[in-house]
């Protein structure tokens, strides 16, 4: 499940930086490409290998699985949050997304640099996590804000999707196509993004369960839930890529005949954009050899046969 977690947003990638190249690309796409890079980065501590030992290598995969499971989990809030400006308010967030990778970057690593200053990390079933031993702060972490924001979160797409609602529905004035048009690509862009947070939801609810079961009971774990614990925690960006898949307009540049063209583009490209000179044009009702001979290599002689008629005779 890690690899294919690890190997989606891969594909993820090469399908938005195609989007890239056949248009520009829009500022939800641009945040969803973001959201694919820490998928893939938060994949590969899920991709290490066996239970490592109490130490170094255990601390740092500890702190990059809480790092790149906020980066995830951040960027999936900036989503929702660009998204509830440009529908609710109306409001252009171009100018936000520089904001947004400060936030998306930035607060995961100071949230997952805490349990380094307590030495609170270290192997913690499949994985090495917080320990068993504070299990106080895993749920203040980790488990709280992210249940706590995917409520929000789920708040914000119901009023998203009723003001959409409202709009599509709803005449008045006069006819704009523009507008019109703006309106049912808006209703489109919110069709695929509104799964983010279930998405969420959905991988993290085993792992909390069994988080739950282990502080309760430390010494009794349950293998039912371990094992879904172990299959959905990596799920992240296999699960992004089905939400990915809803978008049929971004799909569909996953062809063949697409990838072949930007291979060709990127690696092929020979287009050279050159300046010609103009030939001398000289117009004459008849020419005969002496004539042709006289001319200069870089003279084009135009011939006017009897049945045609020059208006405009000039050099």
């Amino acid at each position: 499940m890690g690899f294919f977690s690890f190997l989606v947003p891969v594909i993820l990638w090469h399908g938005h930086f195609q989007a890239l190249r056949a248009t520009v690309m829009t500022s939800s796409k641009r945040l969803i490409l973001s959201l694919s890079l820490a998928a893939f980065f938060d994949s590969i501590a899920y991709v290490m290998g066996e239970v490592l030992p109490d130490g170094v290598l255990c601390n740092f995969q500890a702190w990059w699985l809480t790092y790149f499971d906020w980066c995830a989990l951040a960027w999936v809030c900036c989503i929702t949050l660009n998204l509830y400006l440009i529908v609710v308010k109306e409001i252009r967030t171009d100018r936000l997304e520089l904001a947004y990778h400060c936030a998306a970057w930035g607060v995961p690593f100071m949230l997952s640099c805490l349990p380094l200053f307590g030495d609170y990390y270290g192997p913690a079933g499949a994985w090495c996590w917080i320990t068993d031993e504070h299990v106080a702060w895993r749920f203040i972490i980790w488990y709280i804000p992210l249940f706590t924001l995917i409520f929000l979160m789920m708040l914000c797409y119901l009023r998203i999707i009723y003001v959409a609602k409202q709009r599509v529905t709803t005449w008045s004035g006069t006819y704009e196509p523009s507008r019109e048009r703006r309106k049912v690509v808006m209703a489109e862009e919110i069709k695929p993004l509104k799964w983010y947070p279930c998405v969420y939801l959905a991988v993290s609810l085993f792992p909390l369960l069994n988080r739950i079961h282990n502080a309760i009971f430390p010494s009794q774990p349950v293998f039912i839930l371990t094992l879904l614990h172990v299959i959905s925690a990596p799920l992240h960006g296999l699960a992004n890529a089905f939400v990915f898949g809803l978008d049929k307009e971004t799909w569909g540049q996953l062809t063949i005949t697409s990838l072949q063209l930007a291979i060709q583009s990127r690696f092929c490209d020979s287009t050279r954009i050159r300046e010609y000179q103009t030939a001398n044009v000289h117009y004459v009702a008849q020419i005969d050899e002496e004539d042709s001979e006289s001319c200069g290599d870089d003279t084009i002689v135009m011939v006017s046969m009897p049945s045609i008629t020059l208006k405009d005779k000039g050099p």
